[in-house]
């Protein structure tokens, strides 16, 4: 039996073809009914071909159902193609999200959620590297690092096309294991091949930390770019100033982004009156963001590296650009696109990549990253923070700086 749908749209195709013939051989650029213009040739071809994919889908989901040798999912083919519309972009930012997919987005976003603890994205030769572990998380102490690739997830292989894929199974019920397979490249230019198995857990991301250092100068450490990370980092502020701090310190190595509202909240608190940054969609639309007069009066460093991605690029981005702070460490990550979750009607979504950011000088680093105006290589292995400062020469070099101010 024909669904309604179907002979809708049969029905009316049917009527399209009996108006084009009535034009048959002439040149007109639409179809006319009664004088009246119905609908544009293109469009028209548009419905027609539309039509027959809508019967070849159809075809081939009744191919699989008749013949396959094993069972299937009715409704795993529906998500199936509807995450091949969304992957066929070539974009592996841009995916579909099912209703699970996207309440595990926005638990994330919040702060919360169960895993091992690893931000990840894709190479443009479809390969999992790991952006950066989160701090003090499963997979930071399993000693994951930023650029890591992970080519399998309890045995089975996964590429970057299938990215959504392996960051869901790598992610479960807290006190389960996965085993993750890591590719990493030595400083030697060679590469090592390992397991880590990884114990999950309910990831609860303190994404900012502060303390004083050196008696005189703050220090404030941000893991991510969350809904709660503007008012932590103020509170921090205040709290660093209260102990007459001369000059601050922003870490942001291994912070891979987050949320471009929250960075801006913290731009605007650090930034006199300037552009932050803006974004610019594929038609030329621009959106700026500002920051006010109030302006910072004590020196900042902010620290840098190649976990350093997209939000953080942002805020160093626009520091530097605006000479209100000195950048030290390596190249930032080079992540300058920007998502939007678009929610549909029955709880799933899409994470589409609607536009691309730039700095306050014009400048867009999508690919290459931001270069710090003090390139300070990290030893191998070496911890950082302020609690191995004897080993963070990155952290060492920020304190000279501010030291000399």
């Amino acid at each position: 039996m024909i669904s309604r749908r179907k002979a809708f749209v049969m029905g009316f195709i049917a009527v399209l073809l009996t108006f084009t013939l009535t034009f048959a051989g002439s040149t007109i650029i639409g179809l006319r009914h009664n004088d009246r213009i119905v609908i544009t040739m293109s469009r028209y071809e548009q419905l027609v071909n539309f039509e027959k994919t809508y019967q070849k889908h159809e075809n081939i989901k009744s191919l699989i159902l008749r013949n396959f040798l094993f069972d299937v999912d009715e409704e795993q083919l529906l998500e199936g193609s509807l995450r091949g519309i969304v992957d066929v972009l070539g974009d592996p930012y841009s995916e579909y999200l099912s209703v699970e997919d996207l309440d595990s987005l926005m638990e994330q976003s919040r702060g919360e959620y169960s895993g091992i603890g690893i931000y990840v994205s894709v190479t443009e030769d479809n390969r999992i590297v790991v952006v950066a572990p989160i701090e003090d998380t499963p997979a930071d102490k399993a000693g994951i690092r930023s650029g890591d690739f992970i080519i399998r997830v309890n045995g089975q292989e996964y590429s970057g096309d299938r990215l959504s894929d392996a960051v869901s199974i790598m992610r479960g019920r807290v006190g389960t294991d996965v085993t993750v397979t890591i590719n990493r490249r030595l400083s030697d230019g060679t590469e090592k091949t390992f397991d880590l198995t990884i114990t999950r857990e309910n990831i609860r991301i303190a994404t900012v930390k502060h303390e004083l250092v050196e008696e005189s100068l703050g220090y404030i450490r941000l893991t991510t770019f969350d809904r709660k990370t503007p008012g932590d980092f103020q509170l921090a502020l205040q709290d660093l100033e209260r102990q007459a701090m001369q000059g601050l310190i922003i870490d942001l190595r291994y912070n891979p982004g987050g949320l471009v509202s929250s960075v801006t909240e913290i731009a605007d608190m650090l930034l006199g009156e300037t552009i932050i940054t803006y974004t610019e969609t594929r038609d030329g639309q621009r959106e700026y963001f500002k920051s006010d007069a109030q302006k910072f009066d004590l020196p900042v460093v902010i620290l840098i590296n190649g976990g350093s991605a997209s939000a953080s690029e942002i805020l160093a981005g626009a520091m530097q650009d605006t000479e209100s702070g000195i950048l030290v460490g390596t190249q930032s990550f080079g992540k300058g696109i920007v998502q939007r979750i678009m929610p549909l009607d029955d709880g799933s979504g899409v994470k589409l990549t609607v536009s691309e950011y730039f700095t306050p000088n014009n400048t867009s680093i999508h690919g290459t990253g931001i270069t710090p105006d003090f390139v300070i290589e990290m030893p191998e292995d070496a911890n950082y923070g302020p609690d191995y400062l004897e080993e963070d020469v990155q952290l060492q070099k920020a304190i000279q700086l501010l030291l000399e101010n």
